[in-house]
């Protein structure tokens, strides 16, 4: 599967302010039954987003309709648990490219990245600025630029670096998932090959 380039993004954020959100919160158990990696947004977050009865929970962010964009600001160690792909695919099939926390677990980041995601792990306190932004002005806009490997908060200026995988960095870069990523290096594995 081919992935979107991703080289900038600027963007609002939807804040989930919530620790420890482990991959059953994200996508319950009971909607992996489907192999495809299409419509997994429709439920992430599901037991959070919506009431017994299936009406929407008022008081949830995603329902919030002061709350939009392309990326999902969580709280520490964000993507615990099960190793289950459909959260990854839930969270880019809900419409967000960049995903933000202070702590990601290793399995959780190794599947986003694999999935067109980008992971952005920043300090504690870069984190609780950003949550005190959006707070305070949820139309504030962010920037992540992977060339760069920076976030910025546009409001106030500052910004911090990221690490990423370099591997992972030029896929996310010229949207190759593995095999896009080989078939790249086709000409150069056919010259090491006749000489």
């Amino acid at each position: 599967m081919s992935i979107e380039k991703f080289k900038k993004l600027v963007s609002r954020v939807v804040p989930l302010p919530i620790e420890n959100v482990d991959t059953d919160q994200i996508i319950p158990a009971r909607f992996l039954k489907a192999v495809e990696r299409k419509g997994f947004g429709d439920n992430l977050f599901r037991d959070w987003r919506y009431k017994k009865d299936g009406k929407p929970n008022e008081d949830f962010v995603l329902n919030n309709p002061l709350y939009s964009g392309e990326i999902l600001v969580a709280g520490k160690n964000f993507g615990s648990g099960s190793s289950r792909e459909h959260a990854a695919w839930a969270v880019y099939d809900a419409g967000f490219r960049v995903v933000v926390s202070s702590f990601f677990a290793d399995i959780f980041k190794s599947n986003v990245l694999n999935n067109g995601l980008l992971p952005v792990q920043v300090p504690d306190n870069f984190l609780s600025e950003i949550f005190s932004t959006v707070e305070s002005d949820p139309t504030s806009l962010f920037e992540v630029d992977l060339e760069s490997q920076t976030v910025r908060n546009l409001k106030t200026g500052s910004s911090v670096q990221f690490e990423i995988n370099s591997y992972k960095k030029e896929c996310l870069l010229n949207g190759y998932d593995d095999i896009d990523f080989l078939i790249s290096l086709k000409d150069k594995i056919v010259s090491f090959e006749q000489a």
